[in-house]
């Protein structure tokens, strides 16, 4: 399958949101599926465009990918408003 990277690492990246808000209450899926897909981009640009330590052809920037998520999910549940 020649997209196999991209599908996990969409998936992986709405499991780790949905994980994150089932783990903190459901606040609200679409925010945290949010914060966790602009982090997964960003995961992948730094990775593949800044760096350079993998290509689109590996599987490395799938683990950029996902542990920029985590990363933004921790700082989104951190340094959120708090009524």
């Amino acid at each position: 399958m020649q997209y196999a990277d991209i599908v996990i690492a969409v998936l992986g990246a709405f499991a780790l949101a949905w994980t994150a808000d089932a783990l903190t209450g459901r606040r609200g899926l679409f925010a945290t599926s949010l914060v966790s897909g602009v982090a997964a981009v960003c995961g992948w640009f730094l990775a593949v465009r800044v760096f350079a330590v993998s290509t689109m052809d590996g599987w490395t920037w799938v683990g950029w990918s996902l542990a920029a998520s985590i990363i933004a999910l921790a700082a989104f549940f951190l340094f959120r408003n708090k009524r």
